[in-house]
Order: structure tokens, then sequence, then C-alpha cells
């Protein structure tokens, strides 16, 4: 149980947060030498509902307006519905491979990619204009959506790589954020019910440990998306690549004492 809280807490926080919670949900089991329940990719699942939970609940009111302009066919609600077909696309064919390559080696070359890509990004951001996410054009926003479907693969942050192509389309880093949170709620709904599935009528299913998972990654996402769009209004998102190569640092050194073991 407490393995789970654990995780929960480190859902909530790097889901939106761009640093991958794909890849630290693999890589606390896996330094910690943690087994069972909370080491599988349907306990991943799981989390992933919890801030399924909390991307609905504070971005209520714009679902609620996304929905009442669904007649308008140049409307941002199909925008995102268009925009998530490649990651949806890709998530159903590429599941197999995800629950099979969860490997910290992996996740050290993805991390340092989106890291220079987020630097490379704040590289070209000061001095230009920037728009806002009622401006985003559909072909900007499939462009996005492209790059989410990239997020499948451990260490890439579904958060990060989003919002790099959000400015990639001169949006500004709030917008660019907002868009990624909305255009990921329908990508984490689909992940959730298709992993569901395999859940229902499972032996090994620990409902305790589970919905101490959901609870906990939805409570603590709500406010992380909360004060992160508060914090991309005036900073870069420098700290955040600098972290992201950190962890890859520990990993290979991890590795290495390992293997030097």
């Amino acid at each position: 149980m407490l393995e789970a809280i654990i995780l929960a807490v480190l859902q909530g926080l790097t889901e939106f947060i761009p640093v991958s919670s794909s890849a630290h949900l693999i890589l606390f089991p896996w330094f910690f030498n943690w087994e069972g329940a909370v080491n599988t990719l349907s306990f991943d699942i799981a989390l992933h509902f919890g801030t399924l939970i909390s991307l609905l609940f504070y971005f209520r009111n714009d679902w609620i307006r996304l929905l009442k302009t669904a007649r308008k066919k140049d409307g941002m609600l199909w925008k995102i519905i268009i925009a998530t077909i490649p990651a949806g696309t890709a998530g159903v064919l590429m599941h197999d491979w995800i629950e099979q390559n969860r490997s910290p080696v992996l996740i050290i070359f993805t991390l340092c990619l989106v890291s220079v890509l987020m630097i490379l990004s704040e590289r070209n951001y000061a001095g230009s204009r920037r728009a806002g996410i009622e401006n985003i054009s559909l072909k900007n926003a499939l462009f996005i959506g492209i790059a989410q479907a990239f997020a499948l693969v451990p260490g890439v942050s579904r958060s990060g790589i989003t919002i790099v192509a959000g400015l990639s389309k001169g949006l500004k880093r709030a917008d660019a954020a907002k868009f990624s949170f909305l255009l990921g709620t329908p990508a984490v709904a689909g992940a959730s019910l298709l992993e569901a599935k395999n859940l229902i009528g499972s032996d090994n299913l620990e409902i305790d440990i589970f919905m101490a998972g959901i609870i906990i990654s939805a409570v603590t996402g709500y406010f992380v998306i909360k004060y992160l769009i508060l914090f991309l209004q005036n900073h870069s998102l420098r700290p955040f690549a600098y972290y992201r190569f950190l962890v890859a640092f520990v990993i290979i050194i991890s590795i290495w004492s390992g293997a030097a073991g």
C-alpha cells in the first residue's frame, strides 16, 4: 500500500509536469526492486485513470463549452478529436510493444532527446509573437496530435512533447500546456478503457491498492495542473529539461554500479 501511495503521488506530479510519468512509474519499482501489482502496466493505467479524473474536473467548464460548440465544424472540439486520432491509432497498434519495452536504457535516450527539444524550443521563444489557444489551426492541432503519439514511448512525456510541439507552432507556453491537457483527456480515457477490459474478472486485482492509487493520483494531479499553468505563464521549460538530464544521469550511474557490482 505504501508503494502504491508513493507511485500515485508520483503519477499526479509527473503526468502533467513534462518529465514523463511513465518513466518514473517504471524507474521507481526498478530502482527499489518493488514487485507485485504496483510494478505492472495495469497499475500504471489505474493511476492514469486517476489523473484523467483530475483533468475532467479541472477543465469541466471548458469541456462544457466545447461540447456546446460541437455543431461548428471548425470548432475546438473537432480539432481535439482529429488530433487525438494519431495517438489512439498508435496506442492500439503498439499496445503489446509498450508492454514489453519498459527498459531503463530506452528511457535514458528518450529523456535526453526530449530535453534537447525543450531547450531548443525555448531558444526560439523569446521575442517572437505568440498566439493563444483559440487561434490554433486544425493543421497545427493535428501536428501536436502526431507529437502526442510519440509519448507512448516511455520517457518521452506526453505533456512535454505536446507542449514543445505547441511552442513550435507559435503558442504561448500556458496555452500550449492547456491544449496539451485538453488533448490528453481523450487519449488517457482511451488508454484506460483499452486496459480496463484486461482488468475485469482478474483474480489478481487488488482493489484497495488500485483504488488508493486512483484517488491519490487524482487529487495530486488536480493541484499540479493548476500550478503548472500558472508557472508557465512566466517561466520556461528549462528547469524540467535539466531535471530530465539529471534523471537520465542517475539511471546511467545505477546501471553502471549494478554492472560493476
